[in-house]
């Protein structure tokens, strides 16, 4: 283990809040908190659901968690 708040501790959370700035809030001027709120709440659906990772073979993170579930209920 390395020392207190090192950033590799986290690292799965680092990843997302890294691709949470560069491919959606960087991009886009948000006028409110609400309308900027309800645009992470977008993107975090889009993450989990849609986007594709190359950590999970090109799948999405439910996708694998589904795929899981399957093998799971197999044994």
């Amino acid at each position: 283990m390395s020392g207190k708040g090192a950033c590799w501790h986290n690292a799965v959370v680092e990843r997302f809040f890294g691709s949470l700035k560069n491919e959606w809030l960087l991009k886009i001027y948000h006028l409110t908190r609400d309308a900027m709120k309800q645009d992470v709440q977008h993107y975090i659906r889009y993450y989990n659901q849609t986007r594709l990772h190359s950590a999970n073979g090109a799948l999405s993170p439910i996708d694998v968690e589904l795929a899981l579930l399957k093998v799971a209920a197999l044994t």
